[in-house]
């Protein structure tokens, strides 16, 4: 086994990859996916919107944005039980990842984010790896975090910097990167990926891979999605990604990344079963499941839909342990 993973890609070769001929790419990566993981094992992790809506940022694909019109609902931070008890049940249903999603710009220190902190406290007593993405945060944030039990912290590049600026205005890639620092400073894993579909281009795609191959440490899981269309958001008429696309990208993020959890996010809804077992088989070793059978706040198979899947493809959910990610 090659145990060496290098962080001085360049763009030049991770292009080589990504444009191979896709049953060589797929082959390729799915060689160093078992090379460094259980081929058969996939990570559940469940996604839950804890507040929703009304955010103050301008992100052209978010139906959570307030300045667009949507028929997305403002919700108000759940209670704390509510959170535990969904937390429980996604554990009793296979999950071993609980994220908790919250649609603010930033986190503020007030009593909503000492609610967030107690959440994480009761979300870690259950024996799941606690994962939040609340929008910015400063390194005595995520130290708060980490004290209290946080396992992981997503926060997404989205794109690439060249092209972050036609996607959103409201903050920059380097607040992006900022926040993942502070992450890494506090001893928390990073969660880090990106969208394909915003009518970005192959090499923003490449741009983005760089980026997150190249940091010092790799994030320990990679969401790849695909654009979630959202009726009233600037982006709601562009085309559907193509299954394809999806799986060329999953293919590099593990060539290059070949520790790292790849996830397949969004965009699994409109994907059939044979679509997604391409995706796994070019790397990807988690899904997201969603409460209420939605992924924040668009459509998302059920969690017994995803277990039939598995069980059809002979994988199996994969249990929590220490050095997983």
């Amino acid at each position: 086994m090659d145990t060496t993973i290098r962080h001085d890609w360049t763009k030049e070769e991770i292009e080589k990859i990504y444009h191979l001929p896709l049953m060589e790419l797929i082959y390729k990566a799915a060689t160093v996916h078992r090379e460094w993981h259980d081929p058969s094992e996939v990570q559940i992790s469940t996604l839950l919107s804890i507040k929703t809506g009304g955010c103050p940022e301008d992100c052209s694909y978010c139906g959570q944005a307030a300045r667009y019109h949507t028929n997305i609902k403002v919700q108000a931070l759940l209670p704390t039980e509510t959170v535990i008890a969904y937390a429980q049940k996604a554990k009793d249903s296979g999950s071993s990842r609980f994220c908790m999603a919250a649609a603010w710009r930033e986190v503020r220190n007030n009593r909503d984010f000492d609610r967030v902190i107690d959440m994480v406290k009761g979300v870690n007593e259950l024996g799941l790896e606690v994962c939040c993405t609340l929008g910015m945060l400063t390194e005595e944030q995520a130290v708060r975090l980490q004290e209290a039990g946080l396992y992981a912290y997503n926060h997404n590049l989205d794109t690439s910097e060249q092209y972050y600026e036609e996607i959103i205005s409201t903050r920059t890639f380097d607040n992006r990167i900022n926040t993942i620092n502070n992450v890494r400073k506090a001893g928390i894993t990073v969660c880090s990926g990106g969208i394909i579909g915003l009518g970005e281009t192959h090499r923003d795609r490449i741009s983005m891979i760089l980026t997150l191959a190249t940091m010092p440490k790799h994030p320990e899981s990679v969401p790849i999605n695909a654009l979630a269309r959202v009726e009233g958001t600037p982006l709601e008429n562009n085309e559907k990604v193509d299954t394809w696309e999806m799986v060329r990208m999953i293919a590099t993020a593990r060539i290059v990344m070949p520790a790292s959890m790849v996830r397949l996010s969004a965009g699994r809804i409109e994907m059939s079963e044979t679509e997604q077992a391409w995706c796994f088989m070019a790397g990807a070793n988690s899904i997201f499941t969603g409460e209420r059978e939605t992924l924040l706040v668009t459509p998302n198979p059920g969690v017994s839909e995803d277990m039939q899947m598995l069980e059809t493809l002979g994988l199996k959910p994969m249990m929590k342990k220490e050095t997983c990610c």
